[in-house]
């Protein structure tokens, strides 16, 4: 079989290729790339000469057709658990638990699509969104379809992380959904000092937009854990400001601002160097959606709820059975 395949789609939409081998088997090849090699579909679309959009459309029809079979096994203190219940528990109006996969990026994949869908949800015409950047966040971009015409505001600077994109590219990537109008952030999330932060912020550009989360009608966002690991901008920063925001009370990172377990802000030199989205901001937000999952994200959830902004909150079933297993009565 060739490695490139020519296709072209036909009057019903479905995807026709001119190779002796079977549509079937196209579909068998692109499921074990993507399932079972971990290929990219941008690597999986160069390898066959297709889009990345067809590759997503053959990976869902070669679910729907049984070719590729996902197993789920639900963990027991999760299989018995109600979302609704949780939800009161913790103090947010909806809990949403995506499943923990095999492996790192088959949980966040789920997680994307389900922010995907909360993103499109919360949605309406003329709304402005405020979105953040987290691993997950960047691939939920991917799953967003359609938006209604509305405002997206980058809510965090550009913090690349190797082998993944970043929230300016993330914020590109919605603004060529048409209707969409972005307010990029064009600046780093952590810069070197308070003066340079200051400076920045001076900025018409820079300035209106962290203006715009005055204003927003819905945020998502990706909760961190103040450790090594679970923290992108942990790595950032040096061990001083580390361990100077940890004695200082830290627990949580939400777009490179700091929670104690309170849920109070923790003020340290990093609050000061960051360019990004506000706590007071996120609090006068009227919905808010927060992305996290693992367990070990289990004491910084509890402090992003603690300081009271999230409406939404979306896990996978190891951080819910985490949650589940001490919530609040």
């Amino acid at each position: 079989m060739s490695n490139r395949l020519r296709s072209f789609e036909d009057r019903r939409g479905r995807i026709i290729t001119d190779t002796d081998a079977s549509h079937e088997e196209l579909l068998a090849r692109i499921g074990r790339d993507y399932y079972l090699h971990n290929h990219s579909k941008v690597g999986i679309a160069r390898r066959f000469g297709i889009s990345r959009f067809q590759v997503a459309r053959y990976l869902e029809e070669a679910r729907a057709l049984g070719i590729v079979r996902i197993d789920i096994r639900f963990p027991a203190s999760v299989a018995g658990l109600d979302p609704q219940q949780l939800a009161v528990e913790l103090g947010v109006e909806r809990l949403r638990i995506s499943p923990t996969g095999a492996d790192d990026r088959s949980t966040r994949e789920a997680m994307a699509r389900s922010a995907a869908e909360e993103l499109m949800a919360a949605a309406f015409d003329g709304a402005t969104l405020g979105v953040s950047w987290s691993r997950t966040l960047d691939l939920a971009a991917g799953y967003v379809t359609d938006l209604p015409p509305c405002e997206i505001v980058q809510l965090a600077g550009a913090l690349p992380v190797p082998g993944s994109g970043n929230s300016l590219e993330l914020i590109q990537s919605l603004g060529r959904l048409d209707g969409v109008e972005t307010w990029p952030l064009w600046a780093p999330l952590v810069v070197e000092n308070a003066a340079t932060a200051q400076s920045l912020r001076r900025q018409p550009e820079i300035g209106e937009t962290l203006a715009q989360a005055n204003t927003l009608d819905a945020a998502i966002v990706a909760v961190g854990a103040w450790q090594p690991g679970l923290s992108t901008v942990w790595d950032r920063v040096d061990n001083r400001l580390r361990l100077e925001a940890a004695r200082a009370g830290a627990v949580a990172e939400c777009s490179g601002r700091l929670l104690d377990a309170a849920g109070h802000p923790v003020v340290s030199e990093l609050d000061e160097r960051v360019l990004a989205v506000t706590i007071a901001q996120l609090q006068h937000t009227p919905r808010v959606v927060a992305v996290a999952r693992g367990a070990a994200r289990v004491e910084a959830v509890r402090a992003v709820l603690a300081a009271g902004f999230v409406t939404t909150l979306l896990v996978d079933e190891e951080l819910a059975a985490a949650l589940s297993g001490g919530a609040p009565a």
